[in-house]
């Protein structure tokens, strides 16, 4: 069981490496296919990505930031991280049964 942190962003690894959590790889892009059953994936993903780390039984919890207007397009530090109260928040990703693709 691996616990790996995806971001390319400086701020997030420092932020993330203050959190009180192991963390066995650090990526700043995801290969699902080096995903395994048990494995705990963090970081800011798509909702398709997402879902494909929850569907080969992998956690996936979410890098959540309540980012501003002003805060979009920047760099953000560990620093403002914290001050726009970045969070984790786990997630379970699945498929409803009856809503169709577009």
């Amino acid at each position: 069981m691996t616990t790996i942190f995806v971001s390319r962003h400086p701020g997030a690894i420092e932020w993330i490496k203050e959190q009180a959590l192991h963390i066995d790889k650090f990526v700043d892009h995801l290969d699902v296919e080096s995903v395994n059953k048990g494995d705990t994936v963090i970081g800011v993903l798509s909702v398709s990505v997402a879902y494909l780390v929850c569907k080969k039984g992998a956690a996936f919890i979410s890098l959540e930031i309540q980012q501003t207007r002003e805060t979009r397009g920047q760099e953000l530090s560990k620093d403002l991280l914290t001050k726009l109260n970045c969070r984790l928040q786990a997630f379970d990703v699945v498929k409803p049964q009856n809503i169709h693709n577009f």
